[in-house]
């Protein structure tokens, strides 16, 4: 007798003998023994899972002698008919080759009507169906959907997203799943055994990682490596054959990563190119083990979820400890990220050498969560620029906040300046300057950016980098510096302008008309969003906003007990010294803002 490979020599010829399969092979071994046969049976799943195998063990079951029974005798004319592929009860055909609409009318719809010359059960089986065309679709639809008893379709595809919902929906659908590797070792141990070849576990774990859940792919390696190797096998010749990286490289790769040690984790990545690893297969597998690691970290060390060898265990308890499940599933999002770009890259080990460094940063990283957190801490410690302004003696304060001379702009009107000094509570004398602007304007714009703030946070915002330019014969004019021009197009607008109208007419000023220009202010002018502090409790907010305005001075609005509501700046956000320094310490930049 020739030669015969091993995938065909351990076909499974029983429901008992197929792997991994239970869920299909038990429903099926049900409906013959409860007598539920179906006339169309569609089977899907990755190549070399068992789908034709299973098909042809259902047809024996249905043509045995004994039939109908779940354990067919093998050994009748019709079981050896069906094993050998040759009944004339049990027509198999490739749809990939047989794709004419002529050709599925010649040998499926025009003989379907025919009895069958013995049994019950004609049965036609279809390989890859879903590369029929559209018209041998709808040719066969109605014999399908409404064939004579005694004929059973039995249809396999590796691709069912590509048949018509009109062929599904006629079918009982069994999708076969990929094999774990783990009974895929067991499996070729026995094979491996009855040959007389001695194959050590290392060397059968590589084999299954490298058939990728494929039983066929397994059985046609441990064929091709007993005809390389002899009656000895071991791992070192399976990793050779696929491109595979040993399990210990692996492990040290992932491990380097996790102690974000980049020159053993490049010497380590060199050593496998070097070796000509499958680099692509390598990331895989890379993202597979933290996979993996983080699993094992979640579930507190729940085996059932996980395909791992025994001496795999070990390493994904010590490598557990080394990085938390945050850190774990950002070296997750960097892998599976190059994992979708490796195929497109020039140099994959380049690309691979950049990915190892960018998970080695994901795992150092921290999460800009935490990062406002310990910020928002040191801030109620004293660490933030309100607390330090506290700190300063009020004295100080008042001369630091005095602007320069610049240009010469009047007091306001007398009635108005009564008017103003009659609703404002006393603020504190600032020492005399020669300020282009005077007090008394300095006091009202402190007074009218608060005012505005309790009713458009929005527009006070923008009126935190502004500064009063003059305000005469009732023409408030705004000035932008040169490096917030661009808050012009943003805030100059007819609804900005009756809100500081407004609020201007509540301080005692009425009929008053808003420009805004772009001016640069003197040195020495105070700023408001120096001294505004970022974000306040939202119970702080309330209750300030629940109190009646009061006119407040720059030095006052420096002073931790003012409640007004804030609503911070981004640009002043990302300029802050303490972030700065937090984004220098960290080494980290800033992706968003938010409020």
């Amino acid at each position: 007798m020739s030669y015969q490979v091993i995938a065909r020599k351990y076909r499974p010829q029983r429901f008992a003998d197929v792997v991994g399969q239970e869920h299909v092979t038990q429903t099926l071994s049900n409906a013959i023994e409860q007598n539920r046969i179906a006339h169309a049976y569609l089977f899907c799943g990755p190549r070399g899972t068992g789908k034709t195998t299973i098909a042809r063990i259902f047809a024996k079951c249905l043509r045995c002698k004994n039939a109908p029974t779940t354990n067919p005798c093998n050994e009748c004319p019709d079981c050896l008919a069906i094993t050998a592929g040759n009944s004339i009860e049990m027509l198999e055909f490739d749809a990939a080759s047989n794709t004419q609409v002529e050709k599925i009318r010649d040998m499926i719809i025009d003989h379907v009507k025919y009895m069958p010359a013995s049994g019950k059960y004609k049965l036609y089986l279809v390989d890859e169906v879903h590369m029929l065309s559209t018209s041998s679709f709808n040719a066969l639809l109605k014999t399908l959907e409404e064939p004579p008893a005694h004929v059973i379709f039995l249809f396999a595809t590796t691709d069912p997203e590509k048949l018509p919902p009109t062929i599904l929906s006629r079918c009982q659908r069994f999708d076969l799943r990929r094999i774990p590797a783990a009974l895929i070792t067991k499996h070729l141990a026995g094979i491996a055994k009855i040959e007389k070849v001695k194959i050590d576990q290392a060397a059968l774990y590589a084999i299954a990682r490298g058939a990728d859940g494929g039983m066929r792919d397994a059985e046609s390696t441990l064929d091709q490596l007993i005809s390389f190797c002899g009656d000895k096998i071991e791992e070192a010749d399976v990793l050779s054959m696929f491109g595979l990286a040993a399990e210990s490289q692996i492990l040290n790769l992932s491990k380097a990563v996790l102690n974000g040690e980049i020159q053993v984790a490049l010497t380590e990545l060199n050593q496998l190119a070097q070796g000509g690893k499958d680099l692509g297969r390598l990331l895989s597998d890379l993202l597979n083990h933290f996979r993996n690691l983080l699993i094992y970290q979640i579930s507190k060390g729940d085996l059932n979820l996980l395909e791992v060898s025994e001496s795999e265990v070990s390493s994904l308890k010590e490598q557990s400890a080394l990085a938390a499940s945050d850190a774990l599933m950002r070296i997750l999002d960097t892998f599976a990220e190059a994992e979708l770009n490796v195929r497109d890259a020039a140099s994959k080990r380049i690309f691979l050498e950049v990915a190892l460094l960018k998970a080695i940063e994901a795992r150092n990283a921290i999460p800009i969560d935490s990062v406002l957190k310990q910020l928002n801490q040191l801030r109620g410690h004293g660490g933030g620029p309100a607390q330090a302004a506290s700190s300063v003696p009020p004295s100080a304060s008042a001369a630091a906040a005095q602007p320069a001379p610049r240009t010469v702009a009047p007091a306001p009107p007398k009635k108005h300046a009564e008017q103003l000094h009659e609703s404002a509570t006393p603020a504190p004398v600032l020492a005399p300057a020669p300020a282009p602007v005077s007090a008394d304007l300095n006091a009202l714009w402190a007074n009218l950016v608060e005012s505005v703030g309790r009713v458009s946070p929005f527009i006070r915002t923008y009126l935190l980098e502004a500064h009063p330019v003059s305000f005469e014969r009732n023409l408030l004019v705004i000035g932008f510096d040169p490096e917030f021009a661009d808050h012009l197009g943003l805030v100059d607008n007819s609804r900005n302008h009756t809100v500081l109208q407004t609020k201007l007419s509540e301080l005692g000023h009425p009929n008053c008309q808003i420009k805004f220009v772009e001016h640069e202010a003197p040195e020495g002018t105070p700023r408001l969003a120096k001294v505004a502090p970022i974000e306040q409790p939202i119970a702080e907010q309330s209750a300030a906003a629940a109190q009646p305005p009061a006119p407040a001075s720059p030095a006052r609005d420096a002073s931790p007990k003012q409640k007004a509501p804030v609503q911070f700046n981004k640009n002043d956000f990302k300029n802050d010294p303490l972030i700065q320094k937090a984004l220098e310490i960290f080494k980290g930049q800033i992706v968003e803002v938010r409020a």
